[in-house]
Parts: C-alpha cells; structure tokens; sequence
C-alpha cells in the first residue's frame, strides 16, 4: 500500500464527495436489509392464518399487502441511494483518473530529451492509459464494494445473529472458505494480468514503431519478415491470454458452488431446528437464504478487491517510477525575464548522456542581438547539440552560456523559449490541420499571419494546390507533405511568432536550390533585428551571414566571414570550391 500513499491527496480533494458516498453507502444496505425480515413476515403471517389465528378486522390479503408494499418502498429507496452512491464515488475516481493523468501528462512535458532517449513510446503510453486505469478502479470500485461489503456484512450478522444465532454460525462457515478461494484465484488472476499487460505494452510498441516507419518497412521490402515477427509476438499474448482466461473461468463456478453449498446449510439446518422447535417459523429459513445470497457477493468482492489493489499496487509503483524523476531541466526563475537576443558561448563543454558521446569541447563564440550567425561542419560536429543548449533542451557540463549578461539557467524558462523559433533538422508536423500546424507557433495567428508566413517560407503555393488548402489535415508526422513541404511548413511555424531568436537547424537540406535563395531572401528580410543562427551544411545557406564558424568534431576550427573563410585553406574552402564545382556541373 505504500506506493498508493500517492492518491492521498487525491482523497483529501474529494473528501466531501467521498465522505457523501460512504453515508449514501450505509444507509443504502440499511433499506436493502430490510427485505429478508420482511420476507420473514409474509411466512409468518401465513403460518398464522393457516392456523387460524385470524385477528378481527384484518385479512391475509391486507396485511401481506402492506408488507409487500414495504418490500418495494424498501427495494425502490435502496436503488436510488444506490444509484447516488455510485455517483458520488464512481465519479471520484473518474475525477483522480483525470488528475492522475494530467499529473503524469504534465510530468513527462517536464522530462529531458534524455529521458525519451531511455524509454520507448508504447510504455510511456500504457503507463498513463492502462496503469492509470487500474489505479481508477482501486479509488472507484475498490473503495465502493469494500465499503458496501463492510456495512453489509456487520449489519446482515447483526441481524442473523439476533434472529437464530446457531443457524447463522453454520450460514456463515463457507463465507471465509469463498473469501479464501477468491483470494488465491484473484492472486493468481493478478500474476498472470501482469504478464498479460507486459505484452500489451510490447505489441502496442512494436506496432506503433511499425506504423510510424512504415515507408522504411515498405521501401526495404520486408512486410513478411514484420509480419512474423508481430505474429510471434501476438501468439505468446494469446497464449498468455488464454492462460489468464483458464484462471478466470474457475471465479464464478467456485462462488456459485460454496453459495450452493451454503444454502443447503440453511435450508437443511435450518429445517432441522424448525422440526425440533428451535426456530419458530419457516420465514426465518427465507431470511437466511436471502441473508446468504446477499453475503455472497460482498463476501467474494474480498478477494477481487484484494486483486484490485494489487493491481493498482504494481501500476501505480511503475507511474511513481517516472513521477518521482526530477526534471534535468528546471525552471529556476519564476520572475520573468527580457530575451533581447545577445548570446555567448564560454568555453562550453557537452556530453550526451545516454551515448557518452563529446558533442562540444571548449566551445566560445558572440551573437549580438539582431546579428546572424552560420554554423558549418560535418555529420557528428555538434553544429545541432549548440542549438539545443541555446533552448535548454539541455544543460551544458562546463562552462556557460549568457543571453543578456545572465547566465542562460537564470532565465526563466517559458521566457527564453518562447523567445525562440526552432526549425529543427527533422521537421515535425502534427496530424492536424496545415494552417494548425503553422499556428502552433502563435496560436492566437489570423489567417493572414498564416498566408504570410506560408508565403515567406515559400509553401502557399503548394498548400492553396491541395483539394482543402490550408485545412488540409495531415497525416501522422505530416506523412501527407514532402520532405521539402514539411521543411518550409516547419520554418512558416517559426517564423508567425516573430520570435527574438531564430534557430535553424539545416532546414533547408531537402528543398531546391531556386526555393532555397527565395527562402533566404525572405528570411533575411525577417530576421532585420533578430538574432538568427543558421545550421547547415550548403555554403550557399551560410555566405550571407555577419559571422561563421566551422565545427569538428566538437571544436571550432576556423571562425570569420565568408570572404575570409574562402581565402584561407581549410575546411570551408573546399566544401565552397566542391560545391562550386557541383553548380556549375548542375548548370552545364
């Protein structure tokens, strides 16, 4: 239970709900319980017009018919504060299920880009589908039948007690025989759930990373060979299934045979009491046999509630593993801070964590604000990772960044984002709406703001030729454009927020030459006053910039212009004379 500590506050939220449904709870099985007594009154009341002991003034007709009508008030009351208490308690846990979710929602949003390295898609989403499920039906139905079964249970023995005490000790022998019985089915039901939700998570992985690379899958010809091997993977779920099934099938047969078993108790010592006067009516059989098919389930609910929570043990343990993980990233200013656009690189040093890979050694360079900066390199250099720093998405090891003379992890966090558009490498559009997609950099963007940052990205032309234009729906990743497409949709995002920094990270590579210059064009036009740093591997992308440096392998080689950098041998030069000699080819 102590992993569940976690939903206490959950409770202390909705106690006044919660405290409601246990009152509604009690006094529900109290009207319920009404019904064996009055059963036992109908016998006895016949036993006495059958014995001729009629009062004056009264007939059979009458007095069964007022009991009768007790029966249903009792029966009519009882359902509808079942129904209220089903309301107030059930909808609790939709309410936790919703917090819960937002919770780890909220969680994962906090997370580092190192933390999505380490874990896969499928299990972050069974944690907050699936886990979270079996956590809404330990604060839902747990907590509803435990409190029905405990009001039921000492009300109902109360009462048997009182009426025929030696029946009801011999009426309540099998119950713990059931609650046992329940208790290790539900045990076993749990053990081998666990294993049952484990494939799920697998088979929800496997296909969503299917799905998502269908292209590869297709383009290299292998569908059988991930035919198979989803085939093998959805036969070990079934037969693990069918196992869990197996131990399911004894759960209602075992509670039918002790309730049978437990009637023929009633019935027979019940009966022999009655022959030898110890009980005075048959009424008193009815009212336990009723007693016992009412105790019957509550007794049951033992062991699957002792199953649920197990359940919601185990889930809720796997939510906590990721919940109490601190953000890498932290928020340390909550006052808000001014991004004007100046940035400086002292001697930064970077590893990734999850490679052990150097990605910057010793890193200095200046931007002022409204300046443009163009950073060239091979594959690997660590032209990205300088990108990612300027947003945060990591921190550096050594050294330090300053935007505005403050140190860059004193700035509050959601200033210095949203003071950046990020155009990254592998441009991610949303299976939405196009014009959504471009307005996901300002969501309160007309749909002028949209035109013109489509038109400045050189892709209105290419949207307005789609049969719904604009609102056009994507597919998943924005499978549904070009690589080009998705690349000029991702820099219209960046650019409608007229953000204070502009990163780009070679967004450009899969666009024509023609677009390139036009987008260039543009760009410079819209990046007058803004800080822009421009990655890439063309030297057509970079030559217009006031300062460019040239990485490798996580240090900077070469720094100036590009009329400096071309009159001086190295690594830009030859890249500029190769891809010189490449135009020219392409033109002849």
């Amino acid at each position: 239970m102590k992993e569940l500590q976690h939903l206490n506050k959950y409770f202390l939220k909705y106690k006044v709900h919660l405290l409601t449904g246990i009152f509604i709870t009690i006094v529900a099985r109290i009207f319920l319980l009404f019904t064996p007594r009055l059963v036992r009154e109908i016998f006895v009341i016949v036993e006495k017009y059958k014995a001729g002991n009629v009062t004056e003034g009264t007939t059979i007709e009458s007095e069964l018919t007022i009991i009768i009508l007790y029966i249903i008030g009792a029966a009519i009351v009882g359902g509808i504060l079942t129904f209220f208490m089903r309301q107030a308690i059930i909808n609790v846990s939709r309410y936790i299920e919703y917090d819960l979710k937002n919770e780890i929602y909220n969680q994962y949003q906090k997370l580092s880009l190192n933390f999505y390295k380490k874990n896969r898609t499928g299990d972050l989403m069974n944690r907050i589908s699936e886990d979270v499920g079996r956590v809404r039906m330990y604060v839902g139905p747990a907590i509803m039948y435990s409190i029905n079964t405990i009001t039921l249970f000492v009300i109902a023995l109360i009462y048997m007690f009182n009426t025929a005490p030696k029946l009801a000790l011999y009426t309540i022998v099998p119950l713990p025989v059931l609650s046992i019985v329940i208790y290790k089915l539900s045990k076993e039901i749990h053990h081998r759930s666990t294993i049952v939700q484990e494939y799920l998570s697998k088979l929800s992985t496997y296909t969503q990373e299917s799905f998502s690379g269908i292209s590869i899958i297709k383009a290299y010809g292998i569908e059988q060979l991930t035919s198979t091997n989803f085939n093998e993977l959805a036969a070990t779920s079934k037969q693990k299934q069918i196992s869990l099934a197996k131990v399911q099938a004894w759960f209602f047969p075992m509670m039918i045979l002790l309730i049978g078993i437990s009637n023929l108790l009633v019935i027979y010592i019940g009966g022999m009491q009655y022959i030898n006067g110890e009980i005075e009516s048959l009424g008193t059989i009815a009212e336990f046999i009723i007693y016992v098919n009412m105790l019957t389930w509550p007794v049951a609910t033992v062991g699957w509630v002792t199953s649920i929570v197990q359940q919601a043990e185990a889930s809720q343990k796997r939510i906590n593993e990721f919940l109490k993980i601190e953000p890498e990233i932290k928020n340390n200013v909550k006052a808000h801070t001014e991004i004007t656009g100046d940035i400086t690189f002292n001697n930064v040093s970077f590893t990734y964590d999850d490679t052990n890979i150097q990605a910057l050694n010793n890193i200095s360079f200046n931007i002022k604000a409204g300046e443009t900066l163009a950073v060239i390199g091979k594959t690997g250099s660590g032209k990205s990772t300088i990108l990612d720093l300027i947003g945060r998405l990591y921190d550096i090891d050594t050294g330090s960044i300053i935007i505005n003379n403050i140190e860059i992890n004193k700035h509050n966090l959601s200033d210095l984002r949203n003071a950046i558009g990020y155009v990254p490498q592998d441009a991610f559009l949303f299976s939405d709406s196009i014009k959504n997609n471009i307005k996901f950099g300002k969501e309160d963007a007309t749909d002028d703001d949209v035109f013109e940052a489509a038109k400045n990205a050189q892709v209105h032309k290419n949207i307005i030729k789609f049969n719904n234009g604009y609102n056009t729906v994507l597919g998943e990743r924005g499978i549904t454009l070009s690589g080009g497409q998705k690349q000029r949709v991702s820099i219209a995002r960046a650019i409608i927020k007229s953000p204070k920094i502009l990163l780009f990270d070679d967004c450009l590579s899969a666009v024509d030459t023609e677009t390139e210059e036009k987008i260039l064009k543009n760009l410079n036009k819209l990046s007058k006053g803004k800080t822009t740093i421009i990655v890439s591997h063309r030297i057509s992308s970079a030559k217009n910039a006031d300062n460019i440096i040239v990485l490798d392998n996580g240090e900077i080689v070469q720094k100036g212009t590009h009329e400096s950098l071309i009159n001086v041998d190295g690594y830009y030069k030859h890249l500029y004379l190769k891809q010189l000699s490449e135009t020219v080819s392409n033109q002849i």
